[in-house]
């Protein structure tokens, strides 16, 4: 019998039965376990502690001084997994309100604000101990350190505060991990929303991306209706979209109307394979399958159930998306959005959409508002951004989202005054935030834009991140550049680079948010009490315990 129950809750005594705690090294949770082991009659016969990352020395000697607990003790060890992994190139650290913590109105006067930054990066140090992996520790730079007329800030700063508490974290590491390399194997690159705030709120064109941008998932789940067994009504069914489904692996990082032909090229090679499938296919007199049909062929040819259950869903989901796409007019704002950001369209082509398109759904209007924030911020600090946000006719709180931009903006280095340049190029592209890559050749339209991260993680990979604005807490040697290190970095847009630039790409976030969840993040960085369900960083994986059968062995666990 196996039981897993939260420490926290009461639970009900089985002194036969050995328990499996696995806890965050807090006081509160020690305090928790002690209470359930000592005195005359504790709540189980044995416990195996593991701990999610490194437990201090005044913790182990509060456990010491308790003389009923010691002998109950089977095992009591660090596990260094204090992470959450969304597939086998990524992993978050859950914080849910890190935008808050560290960007936020109050984050200047707030005890949260460097307790948060304390706790990622345990759990970024974690990650490398279950790699068994030592970094280079590279973080964007302040730019106060860079000039000297530029004004520090405490937002200026997260990178390298978590670069030497991540550092911190990775040197003791070299003395209490057996087995941990004692010099660098791989880099780790720390950046924050500030070098990219327009990547989470743009369309991207990807599968993946509008599976989750357009079609409400929770998470990686999608509710699928499928015909029921009598016939009559359809029900409906929850399906993961996971790695051990082949088609969402080829077809997840294609372009939606490269995965869509895809699905088609799939669906009609089926049909001319399997005879039955066309005798099912003929009934319909050569039409078009729809999803209802490939459902209904389940049915009829059983044998095929799995293949065509798989290519049935993304069928359905891919007709989905490309309904939305067709129905709000996304090809003609995602022409806006990108050629704002490529410096191809401006303002007046701003104000253009906004006067003729007054049917965009408020939500799109707000994204595209937002992009002309991350481009053009000093728009903002005059009548003439207000004025815009007036034409876009966006609820207060939209406008409150607008405007909470400004957090996420680096400090800018004082302009000298005076003189003016006579120097002129016609050819200079609008306000650019982006440049054309001409390495790679982009079929589909809509698939030009990329995330800032993706040019620093080749330029990490080559050996020409700028050392000044990108420095290294533990300084590589001239030498270590020469030849490309083959271990992982945390980075953004893992897959697809590591293909590319034969290297295993890791990336980490302190969450893993849809436009929708970001810019409900963002409308709260000015916003006071607000109200969390969870609100302490200590509830991570915290309070759980198994319960096993009696004479458990310890286990050894590789990490």
């Amino acid at each position: 019998m196996e039981v897993v129950e939260d420490i926290y809750k009461r639970r009900q005594p089985m002194p036969s039965m050995d328990a499996i705690y696995f806890i965050q090294p807090t006081k509160e949770n020690v305090t928790m376990f002690l209470n359930d082991m000592s005195g005359r009659s504790p709540l189980y016969k044995r416990a195996f502690v593991f701990f999610s990352s490194s437990v201090t020395r005044e913790l182990i000697n509060l456990i010491k001084t308790d003389g009923t607990v010691l002998p109950r003790i089977g095992a009591l060890s660090e596990m260094n997994l204090e992470y959450f992994a969304i597939d086998s190139q990524g992993f978050t650290t859950d914080h849910e309100r890190a935008l808050e913590d560290l960007f936020g109105d109050n984050a200047e006067i707030s005890q949260a604000h460097n307790a948060c930054i304390h706790t990622i990066a345990t759990r970024i140090a974690t990650v490398f101990a279950s790699l068994r992996e030592f970094p280079y520790v590279r973080y964007r730079a302040a730019k106060s350190s860079l000039d000297a007329s530029t004004m520090t800030t405490l937002r200026d700063l997260i990178p390298t505060k978590l670069a030497a508490a991540v550092w911190h974290c990775l040197a003791r590491y070299k003395t209490t991990i057996p087995d941990f390399p004692q010099t660098e194997t791989c880099e780790l690159l720390i950046v924050d929303r500030s070098i990219d705030q327009i990547a989470p709120i743009i369309h991207e064109w990807t599968y993946d991306a509008m599976c989750h941008d357009l079609l409400n998932m929770e998470g990686n789940k999608y509710v699928q209706e499928v015909p029921s067994k009598t016939g009559t009504a359809s029900e409906k069914k929850e399906v993961l979209l996971e790695d051990h489904d082949p088609i969402w692996l080829e077809l997840r990082y294609a372009h939606i109307a490269d995965a869509s032909e895809r699905l088609h090229e799939k669906m009609t090679n089926f049909v001319s394979r399997n005879k039955a499938a066309q005798i099912h296919h003929s009934s319909r007199d050569g039409g078009e399958l729809s999803t209802r049909d490939l459902q209904k062929m389940v049915q009829a040819l059983p044998q095929y159930s799995e293949q065509i259950d798989k290519l049935s869903l993304h069928v359905e989901i891919a007709g989905k998306i490309n309904k939305v796409i067709r129905e709000s007019g996304l090809r003609e704002l995602g022409q806006l959005e990108q050629g704002l950001v490529f410096g191809d369209a401006g303002t007046k082509d701003l104000i253009n959409f906004l006067r003729t398109k007054m049917d965009v759904a408020p939500e799109n209007k707000l994204r595209l508002l937002m992009i002309y924030a991350a481009l053009y911020p000093e728009k903002f600090e005059s009548d003439k951004g207000e004025k815009l946000l007036q034409l876009a006719r966006l609820s207060s709180d939209d406008v409150n989202a607008v405007h909470n931009m400004r957090y996420l903006t680096l400090p800018e280095s004082k302009k000298p005054s005076g003189g003016f340049s006579l120097k002129f190029d016609v050819h200079k592209k609008k306000h650019a935030a982006r440049k054309d890559r001409n390495d790679e050749e982009e079929t589909w339209q809509l698939s030009r834009f990329y995330p800032i991260i993706v040019e620093l993680i080749e330029k990490l990979c080559k050996g020409e991140l700028p050392k000044n604005e990108y420095q290294c807490m533990n300084d590589p040697s001239p030498s270590f550049h020469a030849t490309p290190s083959r271990g992982p970095a945390i980075l953004r847009g893992a897959h697809k680079l590591s293909s590319k630039l034969k290297r295993e790409i890791i990336l980490g976030s302190t969450s893993l948010d849809d436009p929708a969840q970001f810019i409900t993040k963002l409308k709260l960085l000015s916003v006071e009490d607000i109200s969390w369900t969870t609100s302490r960083s200590d509830l991570f994986l915290p309070k759980i315990l198994w319960l096993s059968k009696p004479g458990l062995a310890p286990v050894e666990y590789s990490y």
